[in-house]
């Protein structure tokens, strides 16, 4: 018994960790997801075709929003209880892991974006991938771990206090008996929400 109580209060010890390395992973790849991941060296002729557009080529969108909705994921998880916070981390989990498959499907498709902007240009720039699909991939991987152990730990962690929740169906609590200095605010707050001003 004591064994299983050393266990749960570990397991208790783990919330912040995963959650920090969930949030990280995931803004890592959210903002990497976001610039490019494959660019034209200057050393292939790029410099000579400033009027072709490459604003967009490179990046992954996908990349993006996944990581996204990871984050949405985690800051659920933080205030949620109990299956829900398990359904929701599992969620972040299934989001992580289409996270991961758009760095591996970014490797080639990025590279091939930028090509495509050059086609036709007689120019041959030498491509290469960026530090930001590193950042990307690392924080994929991360954020992935995160998610899994998530699923696993989550009915472990500490939740919010019921004080937070909205009231129950209960028995309703007897109501406080209005003050003559009560009813005057009202009566000042409805005067002047229909457009009369009480100090006339």
């Amino acid at each position: 018994m004591a064994e299983q109580e050393t266990v749960r209060r570990d397991r208790r010890k783990t919330l912040g960790p995963v959650v920090l390395a969930g949030l990280a992973g995931g803004t890592l790849a959210a903002v990497g997801g976001s610039r490019p991941w494959a660019e034209a060296g200057s050393d292939g002729g790029a410099a000579a075709l400033a009027g072709y557009a490459v604003s967009d080529a490179g990046e992954m969108p996908a990349a993006t929003a996944a990581a996204l909705v990871v984050l949405a994921c985690w800051g659920v998880v933080l205030v949620t209880r109990r299956r829900v916070r398990r359904a929701v981390a599992l969620l972040g989990a299934v989001a992580a892991l289409g996270l991961v498959v758009a760095v591996v499907a970014g490797w080639s498709s990025t590279v091939e974006d930028v090509q495509a902007v050059y086609a036709g240009s007689g120019v041959e720039p030498d491509i290469t991938r960026t530090a930001w699909y590193a950042a990307s991939a690392l924080g994929a991987v991360l954020t992935l771990v995160a998610s899994v152990l998530a699923v696993r730990l989550a009915p472990a962690w500490p939740e919010m206090g019921s004080r937070y929740d909205a009231p129950a169906g209960g028995p309703a609590a007897p109501a406080k008996a209005m003050t003559p200095e009560d009813a005057s605010n009202i009566e000042l707050w409805k005067a002047m929400d229909e457009g009369h001003d009480p100090t006339a």
